[in-house]
């Protein structure tokens, strides 16, 4: 696990990660940061098929109530989905020291995704009202990237959900974000065909103009 220079661990796990597993562990690590016992962390990782619906989630937006296991979380937004191929990022980093701003933190988290997209040659943008990343797709605005987060006690949890090449059918089984009007898609619908690593590259490229930008705040 190596360390970043500004005492950050980063983490990237290999396989597919139990959910339920993963957002215990998520919890335990931020209470234990606010305590001071642990150092921040920015963790990648995949899951296995599966909805998780956000503190706003209206029930009609399920459409397949039994397709994939639902799990409720405590950060904002809908229903989303998760499942191989798309790149999750849990960050759990203290705002008590890197500005007490959560408009601030979700911008700049914004900025550090469609820099990392743009690397790859794909050009994304944010959409006025409407959370997460965007690009476009065969003349329509479509979702590339989904971001959720809580602060509790000022630290952060959840993040940031991009597709890489997921089995983009999966999405049909709810209405992602509670946006039926906007497609989702991928990098690799958009004709970019990229592996997990070359992304997760291009965000540590990025990464310290992220942290900067949560400084300034």
């Amino acid at each position: 696990m190596p360390m970043l220079g500004d005492d950050i661990e980063w983490r990237v796990s290999e396989g597919l990660l139990p959910y339920s597993e993963t957002l215990a562990e998520m919890e335990a690590r931020a209470t234990a940061i606010r305590e001071g016992t642990a150092r921040e962390l920015i963790w990648l990782l995949e899951h296995p098929p599966l909805y998780t619906a956000g503190t706003s989630a209206d029930a009609s937006d399920l459409i397949a109530p039994g397709r994939f296991p639902v799990y409720p979380v405590g950060r904002g937004g809908k229903y989303t989905y998760h499942g191989p191929g798309q790149r999750i990022g849990y960050l759990m980093l203290d705002l008590d020291k890197r500005g007490k701003d959560v408009r601030n933190f979700v911008h700049s988290l914004e900025a550090w995704l469609i820099g990392a997209l743009g690397r790859l040659g794909v050009k994304a943008h944010i959409a006025p009202g409407r959370v997460g990343i965007w690009v476009d797709h065969e003349g329509l605005e479509a979702k590339v990237g989904a971001i959720g987060v809580r602060v509790r006690r000022w630290v952060t949890l959840h993040g940031f959900a991009v597709n890489i090449n997921p089995d983009l059918s999966h999405f049909s089984g709810i209405v992602p974000c509670g946006l039926p009007e906007y497609p989702v898609t991928s990098m690799a619908a958009l004709g970019k065909v990229t592996v997990m690593k070359q992304f997760d590259e291009t965000l540590q490229v990025g990464l310290e103009s992220f942290l900067s930008g949560l400084k300034n705040a």
